[in-house]
């Protein structure tokens, strides 16, 4: 449970949002800026609290902001954003292509008194990040910011970890990592297994590894970690489009939810020979980028569509065969709607490990007959504890199958037309889905918007074409 003080701070820095809101300023905006300020005063409380060496370059800290007003405020910090996105390190990841987006010297000044009110080094690591953590959830909740498209529901992340049980020695990977959410929880999960400092400083400095290719997430991502005490002196997530090439070390477990959907307009065409199939599938190329990315025994637990389970185009059947021939896909969680920030997502967890063939794939049915909204009934932990319970994750030999946990044998799911993981065998009863008409309507603007893109997208590839 959040304590007085992390949720009366919370409250604060919130309200300062919905105040500059108020004058044009997003909510994403808005804490990038604060992740920037935060960074340098915490930068600051270490030379004054504990005598240490500022770690920022002269004339561009804490100290060099706060007495100043107007302009010179704004000149100032713009100066110090274009210096610090120089920097190397930790400081050049947190400020990777940082702009500042306050361009009102009285409010700037207001999130800057705002930060200097309070001493943030010496809070404890949980706290900085709960609270930190709770902002970007916030944000990923506001549909203006689009933010949400970076955050996977916390309970889902957390029961993906729980059975997928990261060892402090491994090393833990997000390809897509958004804010960080997988590796906060794998870091929590693994960091109470051993008191060995040798142990304990190798997950703290080199057990974690993420990638994103939008330099806001990666700097958010970045604090987050470093707010709980994860990188600091080199952040674990980098800058990069995991895509475009094969990786440089493989890693023991991957915990990811990649993007849905094709790739961006302007993403470099990727061209992998490590790669079983050539698509333009985004989730596809995700799912063989990590199958690639697994040690020999490593294993993973990815959020995927429903498309992945029974694409005919786009080598979706030579991906699965590759699956359940030289992967041990064992167990498919099915997700019901209404979890995600994005309205009508019907999706899986994949749970696989490298180098042993499938003999048979668990199914775990938790979308028919399963409502949740984000607004009335949020998914919780302990929505999944019977799966957690049935999954056997210390031994999934002892599995036994229960209404909604069926298994079925590798030689039944090879013969199925186009080798189709797309199974559902529990009965809907009733209505499909309560929907509410705001909820009706993001629907219906979601599907507009696929048409529109998929038009765009048709009308480009038909340019040069002759009728």
């Amino acid at each position: 449970m959040p304590t007085n003080a992390e949720t009366s701070l919370t409250k604060k820095v919130w309200t300062l949002a919905t105040t500059l809101a108020g004058q044009g300023i997003g909510f994403t905006d808005y804490i990038t800026q604060l992740t920037y300020l935060l960074f340098l005063k915490m930068d600051s409380e270490s030379v004054e609290t504990f005598g240490e060496e500022s770690a920022i370059p002269e004339g561009f800290r804490w100290n060099d902001l706060i007495t100043l007003d107007g302009l010179e405020l704004i000149s100032q910090y713009e100066a110090t954003l274009k210096r610090l996105s120089e920097e190397e390190n930790l400081i050049g990841t947190i400020f990777v292509k940082a702009q500042n987006k306050i361009d009102k010297p009285v409010y700037l000044k207001k999130v800057i008194t705002m930060i200097d009110e309070e001493q943030w080094l010496v809070m404890d690591g949980d706290v900085k990040g709960a609270i930190y953590e709770s902002i970007l959830e916030k944000n990923g909740q506001d549909k203006k910011s689009g933010a949400g498209q970076y955050f996977t529901p916390r309970s889902l992340i957390q029961a993906m970890v729980d059975v997928t049980k990261p060892q402090i020695g491994e090393t833990v990977c997000d390809p897509a990592c958004g804010t960080g959410g997988f590796l906060l929880a794998a870091y929590d999960y693994m960091k109470c297994q051993s008191q060995d400092k040798a142990k304990r400083d190798f997950l703290r400095d080199k057990a974690l590894h993420g990638y994103d290719n939008t330099a806001l997430v990666v700097t958010l991502a970045s604090m987050n970690l470093y707010l709980h005490g994860i990188g600091t002196d080199r952040s674990p997530i980098l800058c990069q489009d995991s895509l475009e090439k094969t990786p440089d070390t493989l890693v023991d477990v991957i915990l990811a939810n990649p993007p849905f959907g094709t790739r961006p307009a302007g993403s470099v065409d990727i061209d992998r020979q490590d790669f079983y199939v050539e698509t333009k599938n985004n989730q596809l190329n995700f799912l063989q980028h990590i199958m690639v990315m697994l040690k020999n025994g490593g294993r993973a637990a990815v959020v995927l569509p429903d498309n992945v389970l029974f694409e005919e185009k786009a080598g979706g059947e030579t991906i699965r065969k590759e699956l359940l021939k030289n992967f041990n896909l064992h167990t498919i969680l099915r997700l019901p709607t209404g979890i995600f920030y994005a309205q009508g997502v019907k999706a899986n967890v994949l749970f696989f490990q490298k180098g042993t063939p499938t003999k048979g794939v668990w199914y775990y049915d938790y979308r028919t007959g399963i409502k949740h909204t984000l607004a009335t009934r949020p998914m919780q932990r302990h929505h999944l504890d019977d799966f957690v319970n049935c999954y056997k994750a210390s031994d999934i030999s002892k599995r036994t199958e229960t209404e909604r946990f069926k298994c079925y044998p590798v030689e039944e799911l090879l013969a199925r037309d186009k080798t189709s993981l797309d199974i559902t065998w529990l009965k809907q009863t009733g209505d499909d889905e309560d929907v509410t008409l705001s909820q009706l309507i993001s629907t219906i603007e979601e599907k507009s918007g696929n048409i529109a893109n998929a038009v765009v997208r048709l009308k480009e590839l038909m340019t040069g074409i002759e009728e």
